[in-house]
């Protein structure tokens, strides 16, 4: 197989408005189209935002807060439906570009059991436009679960794309060790790690991935300015007079199957990182270690995975 270029889109949505967010999803694409990017990744909960309030805000856990339920209204209501409007037009974009794209969105369940719940999920399109993999973060971290359900193991998987397989986890998802290994087992060429800001580390975990899969990782971040704060909350007293302040601060990568930089961190800026790949540099890796074949005792250790949706 031919290098691959991907490219990390390093941006903020539209904070809480999901419609406004994807016009601003294709301007993106498009200019990292015009750059040769066959593959595009968006961070975590890029559509329409993630939650960063939950850990900035003082008053935001309050028991029976007015201001706390307004903004879980706002979010709620910017979230998504997979499949959905917004998913519709995210397959269009990728069919547009010819491009493989990954975004974290805020999903929403329309109708029946759990339609006031969001979940963090994370969505794969294949250049086609079609929606290959759909996963939901299994264990919402500390304050997150104030607004989030528990995913499933649905979406815990490799799938087949134009650029190769590709696999996904969101945040501390890489701190799971079954996680991983499942796939390890099942594949994967590139990996997509999402967090809110890839912080050290948020680094250390992408980089042992890297070194553990013997795969290429996509460590993707988000950034966001204190003004973006939804106006309901209260500002710490440090930010309230510095509306352009970051409070999450980028740190995307782009990692190699030997767990080094292809491309270094990027913080505090808004950018594509970009990098091409080159595939077979996974396989000349897997010779010293592969931990889903002559690196792993199947004769030791078993496992099950439930792949079951929940609702």
């Amino acid at each position: 197989m031919a290098k691959i270029r991907v490219g990390i889109i390093q941006d903020s949505p539209v904070l809480l408005d999901s419609a406004a967010s994807i016009k601003k999803m294709d301007r993106l694409m498009e200019k990292a189209s015009a750059k040769g990017v066959k593959m595009a990744v968006f961070g975590e909960s890029w559509l329409s935002g993630y939650p960063v309030w939950l850990d900035l805000c003082p008053d935001v856990a309050l028991w029976g807060s007015p201001e706390a339920k307004e903004v879980f209204a706002r979010f709620h209501e910017s979230s998504v439906a997979v499949p959905g409007p917004e998913t519709t037009s995210i397959g269009r974009m990728a069919k547009k570009y010819k491009m493989v794209v990954v975004v974290g969105v805020n999903e929403k369940v329309m109708t029946g059991p759990g339609n006031g719940t969001v979940y963090n999920a994370l969505l794969t399109f294949d250049s086609n436009g079609e929606l290959v993999n759909h996963h939901r973060k299994l264990m919402p971290t500390y304050t997150e679960r104030m607004v989030y359900g528990q995913g499933d193991g649905a979406g815990l998987r490799s799938v087949d794309t134009n650029v190769g397989r590709v696999s996904s986890l969101i945040c501390w998802e890489h701190w799971m060790p079954m996680n991983r290994q499942v796939l390890h087992d099942d594949g994967e060429l590139i990996h997509v790690a999402v967090w809110p800001t890839v912080h050290e580390m948020h680094q250390v975990a992408s980089r042992a991935y890297a070194f553990e899969g013997r795969c290429f990782v996509l460590a993707a971040g988000l950034t966001m300015k204190a003004r973006d704060i939804p106006e309901e909350l209260s500002l710490p007293k440090k930010l309230k007079n510095q509306p352009d302040e970051y409070v999450l601060h980028g740190g995307s990568a782009i990692i190699g199957p030997d767990g080094f930089y292809i491309h270094e961190p990027v913080y505090d800026k808004e950018s594509v990182i970009i990098a091409d790949i080159d595939p077979r540099n996974a396989t000349k890796e897997r010779m010293t270690l592969d931990v889903s074949g002559h690196y792993f005792r199947n004769d030791v250790f078993d496992y099950t995975v439930n792949r079951k949706r929940r609702n």
